[in-house]
């Protein structure tokens, strides 16, 4: 899955072309996401990602049929272009997001509907003659590259459950548009608004056969860990106005 935003430049791996490419693994290729407030998620990871970051859905079009489609995000920040979590170069909570693992590497689909493993040129990680080989004097994968590959094929099929389930979501109504409204300690009203959580009402209002369905299609715990995560909107403001107050000094 390419990002638009992360992915600055994706190419697709050649093993002519890049047969000595490279990748310095001891650097850190998350300054990229400096400027990420928030960041795709698939649903396998919510029962880890919701113990740090609160977890929102945003529209994403609608597929063939014309239903409704939403990406499910991790949170990082609470302005635009602000990560809270990603400070003085390092990660600063124990999950990060399986693509922002995998990064710069990527799968992408092809015209023909294949995918193949792309990277991100304007990484820095990347060499001609230091670090990882990505293939050997052979022009075959390395070890390093296979992992890669099984990484990103892995996450490229929970991104396709994680498509369906929001679309689940959504044909239920569990899903409405929300807003978040707070002040600072300085008294600087702050809104956050673009989003969708799930409606309260609507879960309390469900039929038994609803419910049964939603636990059958572990759809159900999806909903408990998103909506366990929204307490941790609190802890990004907190985190927000201590670095407000750090850069004020």
């Amino acid at each position: 899955m390419i990002n638009p935003e992360l992915h600055k430049k994706p190419v697709a791996l050649d093993r002519v072309s890049h047969r000595n490419l490279r990748v310095r693994r001891e650097q850190s290729a998350l300054d990229a996401t400096s400027h990420l407030n928030a960041f795709f998620i698939t649903a396998a990871e919510f029962a880890d990602a919701c113990k740090e970051y609160p977890i929102l859905f945003l529209r994403a079009g609608k597929d063939e049929q014309g239903k409704d489609l939403v990406a499910p995000v991790t949170v990082f920040g609470l302005l635009k272009g602000e990560n809270l979590v990603y400070r003085h170069g390092r990660w600063t909570m124990r999950y990060v997001p399986a693509l922002l693992r995998a990064y710069p590497f990527a799968m992408a689909p092809t015209p023909d509907k294949q995918y193949i493993v792309c990277f991100d040129e304007t990484s820095p990680v990347f060499s001609q003659t230091e670090g990882e080989a990505l293939f050997d004097d052979k022009g075959e994968p390395t070890k390093y590259l296979n992992e890669i590959r099984d990484f990103v094929e892995k996450i490229e099929v929970e991104v396709e459950r994680t498509r369906m389930a929001g679309r689940k979501m959504m044909e239920f109504g569990l899903l409405q548009e929300k807003r978040f409204d707070a002040t600072l300690p300085d008294g600087t009203p702050l809104s956050i608004d673009g989003f969708m959580a799930v409606d309260e009402e609507r879960m309390k209002n469900l039929k038994d056969a609803e419910i049964v369905e939603l636990q059958r299609t572990g759809l159900l715990a999806l909903v408990h860990f998103h909506m366990a995560s929204m307490s941790n909107i609190s802890r990004l403001l907190e985190i927000h106005v201590e670095k407000r107050a750090g850069e004020a000094k």
